[in-house]
């Protein structure tokens, strides 16, 4: 089992994909456990809920942050429950890449289960805001969709610089995923990473 963790629009869900086809296993992402409310931008085929606008418009960031970490809080027993239950199968099993951001180091690092390995990717803040601006068309949004990006962006930064601060601390692993590499040389990166760790998410030498 390969556990990719990281904020949001870093890339996990492509570089999980890949890392499974390159080693046959299935893809799954904690967002399909419970869903947190989501990018708060529209595109041709989403409107935003106004729930979500709601959510990002009236938190402060450090709001934001306490709910989101209280969700993963709450869905981590789940989440928890299926990566035992899936390291304890025959060897015969097909493997699992499992991706998202609820995968916070602290609770990943204290997993005591077989063949199980982890890595967090990370990514300047200007990569994801390029993303997020792209992805919802900033430049033409109205004042109003740019402050919810904006608030939605300020979580995202806040939570991966506490997150670093959590893998640093901890000694795991973490990939920069914002060097322009393409997808497949990240997940060899991923893929080499997952080889030559002696626990859960922690490599000899450390990363």
């Amino acid at each position: 089992m390969v556990l990719i963790g990281g904020t949001s629009n870093v890339g996990k869900s492509t570089v999980a994909q890949v890392v499974a086809e390159k080693l046959g296993f299935g893809c799954l992402s904690t967002d399909g456990l419970a869903r947190h409310p989501g990018r708060p931008w529209r595109t041709p085929e989403w409107e935003v809920p106004a729930h979500v606008a709601e959510h990002y418009g009236s938190l402060m960031v450090d709001e934001l942050i306490t709910s989101v970490l209280g969700h993963y809080d709450r869905l981590w027993p789940r989440i928890e429950e299926m990566i035992t239950a899936h390291a304890a199968e025959d060897r015969g099993g097909t493997g699992l890449v499992l991706e998202g951001s609820a995968l916070w180091p602290v609770r990943v690092a204290r997993l005591q289960v077989p063949r199980t390995a982890a890595v967090w990717l990370t990514a300047d803040d200007s990569l994801v805001s390029g993303r997020v601006h792209a992805a919802g068309s900033y430049e033409a949004a109205t004042n109003e969709e740019q402050f919810l990006m904006d608030k939605f962006l300020a979580r995202t930064e806040r939570y991966q610089a506490l997150m670093i601060d959590a893998i640093d601390r901890l000694g795991l692993d973490r990939i920069d995923a914002g060097l322009g590499q393409p997808a497949a040389e990240l997940a060899d990166t991923v893929i080499a990473a997952a080889d030559t760790q002696t626990a859960v998410g922690r490599s000899p030498s450390g990363r």
